[in-house]
């Protein structure tokens, strides 16, 4: 069976030639008409460690075959300006042929069947462009596959006489995988595998490949949640090695480091989190000072403390760059013994953290603030339930299901007059952010009920309350200042911000037709008036049966927040300066804010920033692969939940339409599926983009996006993840 520890990676190590090509190629950019050698590549860079040296030796060479740069002299190299041809990543269509998504053009380039060149999706592709005819859209050919998106894919194994097959699950693989029977490890027919594409020969129709792992018997809960993680190359273990060296990491408190930090055991101090939650990465303290204001505290986990530069820990955490949270299990960034132990800031006990310390008065202004390494004592760990409880009793007695010892009593209730006054605090920095310009986003969270077997029994939903708004406007600040303080400073610093730019022009008119067919109004004359409008929106349609669907195609407007050293300030939280410094234990870019930081407060220079934008790019992306190995296991258990209820009938809003169908989602437990529109009976239905919606040819009868409907499951099947329903 399957054993993840040593799964194979989309990048295999740290040290894969992908990190530095194009930190290489930005360099010989800037100086295109001269010659460098490794040495002043690595100079530049602030490259002195032998192992990265080497690697930037291993990048040059394979630039030089790939024909990105050309050996003038021996041992120096230059950037080869190629004027024919461009690069840029293929896309597949269902049709068979594909289009080119390229920094050099605006428009997609498309590429007929014939002249892909087996570029698959997501590839990184050299490609040359057609001269356009009478107006006609652009066209192209791809002329050279520079870097494979994927190697590793999940699939069916078809065992034959003298060889096999693996029929991938990926819908965007338009092809098999040829394997050898000496290549099958054993694996039997119909089983599902992972398999690595080794060789694509000129004239085979298939590439041809070996199986790494098997999965197991598809359909099984087990092989199924392997296979999304294997799909996405993330490893379900830690190797030995890793597991080894974290368990040798000196963890005790010693006096020592507390010297070096500045001591606030004594401050009350507590946590809130989810009731389920079993790594806490930050606290808050509240005192009352002598002049009325409030000193409150920010309290990091200090990962950066445990998780030193260079190790093999470090590189591991790197590459994984975030904890992937599934349905039923979270794949950590760190080994237990720091996310659970080490670096959690469990109640009862001192931890090294990070913090911001703020001074607020009682109109939640900032007065003074305060950078650096602590040590604190948690007195308490609360659930959000519990202090929501306090929120909306603003009682003084302990409700009988806040289990807390004797020794805490006292310190609970001072505890819970904080929580009261930390609540007031935060409703008056919310409320300021609105004004600002903050686009809200209060979307329902869907949690599913599990037996011990992972046996979805029902779906309950989770929405923010005010103890959730309470720990994010502390957390948002102390992000936020963070940036701030780095962005003031002289001379300017290199940095890793959290940006999100403003929304695509053509979505909001998109979103503004849908929302006027439910009698609502978007005003995109302007910036104010765009977040303006989406937050009455927003507003407008809580706890109305649209509400998923329009909050869903509002986040769809939205770019995509990422990591990048270029700091374009943050649309949706309406921030000119914006970091994450917050949770450490589960996304590495918190844990470089923290070591940048304290390298800045030591008065450190800039660090390299093209080196820290290659880290930025490859933490986006890790986040990007996470979010969709968690939708993906989402979906999984949708099936699996809706698979014992094919008796239902079901109400539901249709959220989304296409010509081949229409996309359902149930009222009651957001389950979505297809209609499909050969499964529609009465008439010959057409697909309109102008109402986003399927009519009939003969009757007129439209299925409309966000129109009511009744259905049934008509197939769940768990091996593809489709969920397929027919109109009742």
């Amino acid at each position: 069976m399957l054993d993840l520890s040593i799964m194979p990676r989309k990048k295999k190590n740290f040290y894969s030639t992908d990190k530095y090509t194009s930190t290489i190629l930005s360099v010989f950019k800037s100086s295109p008409k001269k010659p460098l050698n490794y040495k002043q590549i690595c100079m530049k860079l602030g490259i002195h460690n032998p192992s990265e040296r080497a690697l930037i030796i291993k990048t040059l060479s394979a630039l030089t075959h790939n024909k990105k740069i050309k050996e003038t002299t021996p041992g120096k190299y230059k950037i080869i300006n190629n004027k024919n041809y461009y690069q840029g990543v293929f896309y597949i269509t269902s049709k068979g042929s594909g289009y080119i998504k390229s920094d050099d053009f605006k428009e997609n380039i498309f590429i007929p069947p014939h002249k892909k060149l087996k570029a698959l999706n997501g590839d990184e592709v050299q490609f040359y462009v057609h001269k356009r005819r009478n107006n006609s859209r652009l066209e192209g050919e791809v002329t050279h596959i520079i870097k494979r998106s994927k190697q590793d894919y999940v699939g069916i194994i078809q065992i034959n006489k003298n060889f096999a097959f693996v029929i991938p699950d990926n819908r965007k693989m338009p092809v098999d995988i040829y394997i050898p029977l000496k290549k099958t490890k054993k694996a039997e027919d119909g089983q599902k595998v992972l398999v690595r594409i080794e060789d694509w020969p000129d004239k085979a129709d298939c590439p041809n490949g070996k199986v790494i792992e098997i999965l197991g018997i598809p359909g099984d809960h087990q092989t199924e949640i392997h296979a999304i993680l294997a799909d996405y190359g993330l490893p379900y273990k830690f190797t030995p090695e890793v597991e080894d060296f974290a368990n040798k990491i000196n963890t005790n408190i010693t006096d020592t480091e507390i010297k070096k930090r500045r001591d606030l055991r004594k401050d009350l101090t507590f946590t809130i989190d989810p009731k389920d939650a079993k790594d806490f990465d930050d606290a808050l303290s509240f005192k009352i000072l002598d002049n009325g204001n409030y000193e409150i505290g920010i309290h990091i986990a200090d990962v950066s403390h445990y998780l030193q530069e260079g190790t093999i820990l470090d590189n591991e955490a790197y590459e994984r760059a975030t904890s992937v949270y599934l349905v039923d299990r979270v794949v950590p960034m760190l080994p237990e013994v720091l996310s659970n132990n080490a670096c959690s800031l469990r109640p009862q006990e001192e931890k090294y953290t990070f913090s911001a310390i703020f001074e607020l008065n009682n109109n939640a202004k900032i007065i003074n603030q305060w950078f650096g390494k602590t040590i604190i004592y948690s007195d308490a760990r609360f659930a959000y339930e519990e202090a929501q409880h306090i929120i909306e009793t603003e009682s003084n007695e302990i409700p009988s299901h806040i289990s807390l010892t004797n020794e805490t009593y006292k310190t609970t209730k001072k505890i819970k007059e904080a929580i009261l006054k930390l609540n007031q605090l935060a409703k008056k920095m919310r409320d300021k952010r609105m004004l600002d310009g903050a686009i809200s986003f209060d979307k329902v969270e869907v949690k599913f009920n599990l037996d011990k077997n992972n046996t979805p029994l029902g779906v309950n939903f989770k929405s923010s309350k005010a103890a959730n708004k309470l720990i994010e406007e502390f957390m948002l600040l102390a992000n936020k200042k963070v940036a701030e303080f780095i962005v003031n400073k002289s001379p300017k610093k290199t940095f890793i911000y959290r940006i999100h730019d403003a929304p695509d022009r053509q979505k909001l008119e998109g979103l503004q037709r849908i929302a006027y067919q439910f009698g609502y109004t978007l005003n995109l004359k302007d910036t104010k008036q765009i977040k303006t409008s989406l937050n009455n929106l927003l507003k407008s349609v809580v706890g109305k049966k649209e509400q998923n669907l329009m909050d869903t195609l509002a986040i769809r407007t939205m770019s995509k927040a990422e990591y990048s050293t270029n700091n374009i300030g943050h649309y949706g939280l309406s921030f000119k300066n914006y970091s994450h410094f917050t949770s450490p234990i589960r996304r590495y870019p918190d844990v470089m804010v923290h070591r940048l930081l304290q390298s800045y407060l030591g008065g450190a220079p800039s660090a390299n920033a093209n080196l820290y934008e290659e880290k930025c790019k490859h933490s986006s992306n890790m986040e990007n692969i996470a979010a969709k190995a968690e939708r993906d296991s989402i979906k999984y258990m949708q099936i699996k939940y809706m698979k014992s209820q094919k008796k239902t009938v079901f109400k539901g809003v249709i959220s989304g339409v296409t010509e081949w169908g229409i996309y359902v989602e149930i009222i009651e437990n957001k389950c979505e599926g297809m209609v499909r529109v050969k499964d529609i009976k009465g008439d010959y239905f057409i697909f309109d983009s102008e109402s986003y919606a399927l009519v009939g040819e003969k009757t007129k009868k439209k299925y409309q996006l966000g129109a009511p409907v009744l259905v049934q499951v008509k197939k769940a099947d768990l091996e593809k993840r489709q969920l397929d329903f027919i109109l009742n």
